[in-house]
């Protein structure tokens, strides 16, 4: 019980405790990216512009009391368009302030940083070969990345055992990379990243309800492995939740 006691700190807000701590904002050293570069020979897509045309339901009284979660979901593909108003309503930027300091999205980020990257694990998506993409939220684009054989078994044994997972029409998939909190916030930026994570993933689900889909937030699943699986480095960016979607 004392080393669980222990690890409870890291959830409380320690902003005064390190006072006499500059963030490298403060030292004037450069910002992170605001986005993960992408080769500029790799595959892009473009995705469709949002269109309310795809909303099944409106009442936002309605979509929140409808809310919860789906762990089963019909054979049915997602057309692109609905993958698309679901990226925009997780990741969508709506503006880049001055100098590219910050995006502001749809989704709240402590000091606007969003340091989250957005993978999708795609099976049934109209217009989408199956394979790993990336989202590219500052031109709403998607990049493919790379294709494995048996992408529902490995989804499976990633999120050990949760079979759902692997079928489901795509599963998304969000690393964050705590230098774009660590830049302002230094050691203190952790909890407010984790809380981040939070809100998009309710915006998932959100957005699921509107257009007649399910989704369930996966927070266990083998660490090392799926790092492995996106081919990041578990350091500098790691895989911190997930999401199965598919239609219901």
């Amino acid at each position: 019980m004392n080393e669980a006691k222990l690890q409870r700190q890291w959830m409380k807000s320690n902003f005064t405790e390190w006072d006499d701590i500059k963030s490298d904002q403060e030292k004037k050293l450069p910002q992170p990216s605001l986005q993960k570069p992408y080769n500029e020979s790799d595959e892009l897509i473009d995705l469709p512009e949002i269109s309310e045309k795809i909303l099944k339901k409106t009442n936002i009284l309605a979509i929140i009391k409808d809310r919860k979660s789906h762990r089963k979901h019909i054979e049915e593909s997602l057309s692109l368009e609905e993958l698309s108003f679901l990226l925009w309503a997780t990741q969508g930027v709506k503006t880049v302030s001055a100098n590219n300091y910050a995006t502001m999205r749809t989704v709240p980020s402590g000091g606007a940083r969003h340091p989250f990257e957005t993978y999708l694990v795609i099976n049934r998506v109209k217009g989408l070969k199956k394979g790993v993409y990336l989202y590219l939220p500052l031109t709403h684009q998607l990049t493919f990345l790379f294709h494995e054989e048996d992408l529902e078994g490995k989804l499976t044994e990633l999120t050990l055992g949760q079979s759902f997972v692997g079928k489901s029409a795509a599963t998304f998939i969000w690393s964050c990379i705590p230098y774009r909190g660590e830049w302002r916030y230094h050691v203190s930026a952790h909890k407010t990243m984790l809380l981040d994570a939070g809100h998009l993933c309710q915006n998932l689900y959100l957005a699921c309800e509107a257009i007649g889909c399910g989704t369930c937030a996966i927070g266990a699943y083998d660490q090392i492995a799926i790092d492995k699986f996106l081919r990041i480095d578990g350091e500098d960016e790691f895989v911190v939740y997930l999401a199965p979607v598919g239609k219901i």
